[in-house]
């Protein structure tokens, strides 16, 4: 019984915190994937295909094994979140880019959460027998508790601007407060496990972090895109959704209970580096802001 309130507050809470994104959403900001594609381009390239890419290497490199290495995968195939969204403002980036692209890595996560959780779990646990994930279930999960309240956000908007206009903020950093709530929690409940396992689990999360936001920003260079555009491509490849990783835990996962230890731990130290970043880039917008 226990578990089962815990999981219903973690699906509750990423719910609203997608809800809060959706009221900041117009069928105008999708337009950004015709007006502006290299940028969306870019952004849903590092996010849904080099960030798990990065995550292999630093298993490999780390020699993470099991549940660790899966956990990292997991956050890895995550979309951003209110966090990334908020981080991004801060830092002074296209904030309109940072909520395109996190609505659009949310909708296609529902898809690729369950394949890729599934072949890191063939792959990394010890075990030769093809593990049987309930696709369909974490699926109609994922659907229910990330893309249902993005769509419902933004009928609320269509139909009720002002107040969707009035709300904005506030749910927003509410959304961030309750994240943070997860994250904590999480901790708290796994805290003797999560001191042993932060020695191998620390580094890995550190630098998808850092490798991922660099990579970003550097790409953005490449396509010599704009400024602001390459910080909030930065923030959306460095920043994910770890309230969501820790529910995909809860919905499917219960029986590999040190995964949620990665996800706990790179919610914690997100903030910081995320904070980090949001500093450099905002004093770097400021500096040569007429880009």
């Amino acid at each position: 019984m226990h578990l089962n309130i815990i999981e219903f507050f973690l699906n509750t809470s990423v719910a609203i915190i997608m809800l809060g994104m959706g009221l900041s959403l117009t069928i105008e900001d999708f337009k950004r994937i015709k007006d502006e594609p290299r940028s969306v381009f870019l952004g849903l390239l590092n996010q849904l295909i080099l960030l798990p890419i990065i995550a292999m290497v630093l298993i490999f490199l780390l020699e993470l094994k099991g549940e660790y290495a899966v956990g990292l995968m997991l956050v890895a195939a995550c979309p951003g979140g209110a966090t990334s969204n908020l981080i991004s403002n801060l830092a002074k980036g296209d904030v309109g880019l940072s909520v395109t692209l996190t609505a659009l890595s949310s909708l296609i996560t529902v898809v690729t959460i369950p394949f890729i959780v599934n072949f890191a779990l063939i792959k990394f646990m010890s075990t030769d027998a093809v593990i049987q994930l309930p696709y369909l279930s974490i699926f109609l999960k994922i659907l229910l508790i990330t893309v249902i309240p993005v769509v419902l956000g933004m009928f609320i908007r269509a139909k009720h601007e002002a107040f969707a206009r009035c709300m904005k903020n506030p749910v927003k950093i509410a959304s961030v407060l309750l994240m943070a709530a997860i994250i904590i929690g999480a901790v708290v409940i796994n805290k003797e496990k999560l001191t042993n396992a932060l020695p191998l689990i620390g580094p890995a999360v550190i630098g998808l972090n850092i490798l991922t936001m660099l990579l970003g920003f550097f790409s953005g260079k490449l396509l010599r895109l704009k400024l602001k555009q390459r910080v909030s491509i930065s923030i959306e490849c460095g920043i994910q959704n770890a309230s969501l990783a820790l529910a995909v835990v809860g919905m499917a996962l219960t029986q590999y209970e040190e995964l949620a230890l990665v996800p706990a731990t790179y919610g914690v130290l997100m903030f910081g580096i995320g904070g980090l970043f949001a500093g450099y880039f905002a004093r770097l917008v400021t500096k040569y802001s007429t880009e």
